[in-house]
């Protein structure tokens, strides 16, 4: 008898089937991956086993039992809990307060501070987690909440716990930290559904491997028997081709931003550089690094930076965002959800936010050119959306990446500027996202490519720099790409 199991699963929103007939079985103490491309059915799978959707067919069987929970409270009470790739506490809250919401201990109808304190502190010390419980969560870096999730589910007396993309926004210092945690999780008998894009992870934390594709049921098979070529092809149904950048054969142009002594406080100090039309350079760092605020102080987003920014050839004043957008400077920022798009809009209306003077006349909006553009942009991205009057919220992170980038798009930009780009999306739209970049630096574009995937910023960049401590410390050439020498100069050695 399986100890989970899904059967005939099928889940359908507004346009989408978003799951279809799924069956597969997960065994009691393992760590089972749910992989496929973004839109594939794994977290629409996840959220109807922690109750937070309800399928629309099929049943799921925990030990037997036929069990089908409405609500995330009665998964609760199966013992099944979910670690959101978007974490959702409560910033202006204590961190003990955040662990007990809901169900804060009290005392002749008063809140028992001591007991609420050491609930957390037992919950914390579940996840090898020592802090101080009277800290303010919104003071916690990513890794840290992403522990707080963890030990809160922990703490609803969970024994299947649905992880959905936990490491997409933590250093490899945090992530490491994670795997020895589900490693020991493993050895405690919990069981775990790791839903990752992540080839690395999945071999090395998982037992067995469930591939999706398109709301389909591919394949459940021991990971031991996988590999990454294999799990390519299942999940986008061909291979995936890996090859040269196109760019790289084609002459530079000329100078498209040339940056001299920029400093903002503590954040960023004298950094230096240039970037030509037609190049991809690399900017490569451990988080804290400075690469998310060199990236902000370029686009006008740092009012307080000073030194030079020059656009071809003309000189960008500070904390201007509308002097960088009319130089030809587009940002695709590192939390597309936060700062790239407006999540109550509709694609097309995400994908016209940089070009609403532009498309309009004596302050209408152009309808058609708008619908006409967008629609050539959807197309040209691949954007899998009913419609370019879908709204972006129901979209997977690949497809929201793709409107967030068709925006800069549809202006034009000369100087590209995008961090973290595959951030949260899957195997196929990442192959994808890079053939994009790679056509607009053959068009012209010059792009600063910031990511924390290494294996990434050595593939697409022509040069690469590393940051540290807010500074430029090292320089590499396509001929000197070695991960072992840019990770020293990285970490200081």
């Amino acid at each position: 008898m399986a100890f989970l199991s899904f059967h005939q699963i099928s889940k359908a929103y507004p346009g989408v089937q978003a799951l279809s007939e799924v069956s597969f079985s997960v065994a009691e103490g393992s760590c089972h991956a749910l992989m496929g491309e973004n839109g594939a059915g794994k977290s629409t799978l996840g959220k109807i086993l922690a109750g937070i959707d309800v399928a629309d067919g099929g049943a799921i069987h925990l030990r037997g039992e036929q069990i089908a929970p409405q609500n995330p409270a009665e998964a609760r009470a199966l013992g099944i809990a979910m670690v959101h790739q978007e974490l959702a506490f409560c910033p202006e809250l204590t961190i003990a307060e955040n662990l007990c919401l809901g169900s804060w201990p009290h005392r002749r109808g008063w809140v028992d501070r001591d007991a609420l304190r050491d609930k957390a502190r037992r919950l914390l010390a579940d996840v090898g987690f020592d802090e101080d419980v009277d800290r303010l969560v919104g003071e916690l870096t990513t890794g840290q909440e992403q522990l707080l999730q963890i030990a809160a589910a922990l703490g609803t007396g969970a024994r299947i716990l649905v992880f959905d993309e936990p490491t997409s926004s933590l250093s490899a210092v945090e992530s490491e930290r994670l795997f020895e945690l589900l490693a020991d999780l493993k050895r405690r008998g919990f069981t775990v559904v790791y839903v990752s894009h992540r080839m690395e992870e999945i071999f090395r934390l998982c037992d067995t491997i469930t591939v999706l594709r398109d709301g389909r049921h591919v394949a459940t098979e021991p990971a031991a028997d996988s590999h990454q070529d294999r799990l390519v092809q299942q999940m986008v149904g061909r291979s995936v081709e890996h090859h040269e950048p196109d760019h790289l054969a084609k002459p530079l142009g000329d100078v498209a931003l040339q940056v001299e002594g920029l400093s903002s406080g503590q954040r960023l100090q004298e950094v230096s550089l240039t970037l030509r039309c037609g190049e991809i350079l690399g900017l490569a760092g451990l988080v804290g690094a400075g690469r998310s605020e060199l990236a902000q102080a370029l686009f006008g987003l740092d009012p307080e930076r000073t030194g030079t920014v020059s656009v071809a050839g003309h000189p960008l004043p500070p904390g201007d965002v509308v002097a960088a957008m009319e130089a030809g400077v587009g940002l695709l920022p590192e939390d597309r959800k936060r700062q790239g798009l407006v999540l109550g809009l509709n694609c097309r209306e995400n994908g016209a936010l940089a070009v609403l003077q532009r498309w309009s006349r004596w302050g209408w909006m152009d309808r058609r050119r708008e619908r006409d553009q967008m629609e050539a942009l959807v197309r040209q991205l691949r954007v899998k959306a009913p419609s370019i009057e879908s709204g972006i919220a129901g979209l997977s992170g690949g497809n929201q990446q793709k409107i967030a980038l068709a925006k800069w798009l549809a202006r034009e930009c000369r100087v590209l500027v995008v961090d973290e780009p595959t951030r949260g999306v899957d195997v196929g739209a990442k192959a994808e996202i890079h053939r994009l970049l790679d056509q607009l630096a053959c068009e012209g574009m010059a792009i600063l490519l910031i990511s924390s995937e290494l294996p990434e910023v050595m593939k697409l960049s022509r040069r690469l720099l590393v940051m540290r401590g807010g500074r430029i410390v090292g320089e590499f050439q396509r001929s000197e790409f070695q991960q072992a020498a840019i990770l020293n100069r990285m970490v200081g050695h």
